[in-house]
């Protein structure tokens, strides 16, 4: 899968955690999210029996919580989406704070935020306790199609070296005294662009060739050979397990 590439997300580590193989962690992040998905809305205290689980298993993965909160950001546009929902949905109204709200808008408002956060908040913690090398092989164990993986670990690289080109462009720019402040430098950022996409499209061009007299048939060579014991398998699937109990209770009381 070509050599290691650290990504921002990655906290590196010697926990645990850090410690099981990648497809073990994927399943279980999986898994996880597909019991929490399948659980229903009006258990709220299941809900945060999960966040307790999830926090537990932060605390093996030494991440802190700070850490972990300041990536849960990205999920902002999805709570301005749910807060909207009580004010636009329809069905019978109800009054919180003086305010009209919609019933079934605010159980859609706390589904959203409920399920989606801990999923985020379960991906977060996988991607801060395996490399994208990682990750990539744990695909590669999960059967998942070559090309889809091979699309996914060009990308990774890719992105870096479009965004290492942006900017050296930027600074060639601001050398040359340019400084975007208004609607009239528009067609200077519309000719960058087009310079960066040819110049990627011709990148693309060099590599694959490269590739090619190297003896690339559409498959990468496997360097690492990732593997799991039972242990690791226990270890790692304890979290999905514990929530599908969670889970049967919530449907069940």
């Amino acid at each position: 899968m070509g050599a290691g590439h650290a990504h921002r997300l990655y906290r590196a580590g010697h926990s645990p955690v850090h410690a099981l193989p990648p497809h073990t962690k994927l399943a279980a992040v999986f898994c996880f999210v597909v019991v929490v998905v399948s659980t229903p809305r009006e258990a709220m205290w299941a809900f945060a029996l999960y966040a307790m689980l999830l926090g537990t298993v932060a605390y093996v993965a030494r991440i802190p919580a700070g850490y972990l909160l300041k990536r849960l950001l990205i999920e902002v546009p999805f709570v301005a989406f749910a807060v909207l929902m009580p004010f636009v949905a329809e069905g019978e109204r109800v009054q919180v704070l003086g305010m009209s709200l919609s019933e079934s808008g605010l159980w859609g408002a706390w589904n959203v935020l409920a399920k989606g956060t801990l999923g985020v908040a379960a991906s977060v913690l996988l991607a801060s306790t395996t490399e994208l090398r990682e990750l990539l092989l744990g695909l590669q164990r999960l059967k998942l199609p070559p090309l889809l993986v091979q699309i996914a670990s060009f990308m990774i690289r890719y992105g870096d070296v479009i965004t290492d080109e942006m900017r050296r462009m930027k600074i060639a720019r601001e050398s040359r005294g340019f400084e975007a402040s208004g609607v009239r430098h528009w067609g200077v950022l519309a000719k960058s662009a087009g310079a960066l996409f040819i110049r990627s499209y011709e990148r693309g061009e060099r590599v694959h060739l490269a590739m090619v007299s190297r003896g690339y048939a559409g498959a990468m060579p496997v360097i690492d050979e990732v593997t799991a014991d039972r242990a690791q398998w226990r270890a790692a699937l304890a979290l999905p397990c514990a929530a599908l109990v969670i889970c049967l209770l919530g449907w069940t009381l």
